[in-house]
């Protein structure tokens, strides 16, 4: 077994049926609500979400994204360790990807940029109480 299907089996089995209807309406908008129906299963989900282009074995920022919103630290933070382990991608390389998980955020990526020293603006001391 692959360390990527260890992952999912890992995950599923940290996934109850309420864990999967709260994940499932996290990402209501890439999956149809018969699709959705269909899907009884974390295993399913995965499934879906792979056949759906959502999911890969070297691209797991989807998910990541949907255990954050639908707050399961366990779950991202052990897919976290996959990426940093596994795929060898660290949080500096991250920092490009952060806000790209959502498409409508790709815009605001140079946003998150540390500014450089000619960028910032130095404010004058507050004045003295007479």
């Amino acid at each position: 077994m692959s360390e990527y299907s260890s992952l999912l089996t890992e995950l599923s089995e940290n996934i109850t049926n309420e864990d999967l209807e709260q994940l499932k309406s996290a990402c209501k908008e890439d999956i149809p609500g018969d699709q959705s129906e269909n899907i009884t299963s974390s295993k399913e989900w995965f499934s879906y979400l792979e056949k759906d282009d959502k999911l890969a074995q070297d691209d797991l920022s989807y998910i990541e994204h949907i255990f954050e919103i639908s707050r399961r630290p366990d779950l991202l933070t052990r897919v976290i360790e996959y990426r940093t382990t596994v795929l060898k991608i660290s949080e500096d390389d991250e920092i490009d990807t952060k806000l790209t998980r959502i498409p409508s955020a790709k815009k605001y990526k140079d946003i998150i940029r540390q500014p450089s020293e000619e960028e910032i603006i130095k404010l004058a001391p507050p004045p003295k109480k007479v």
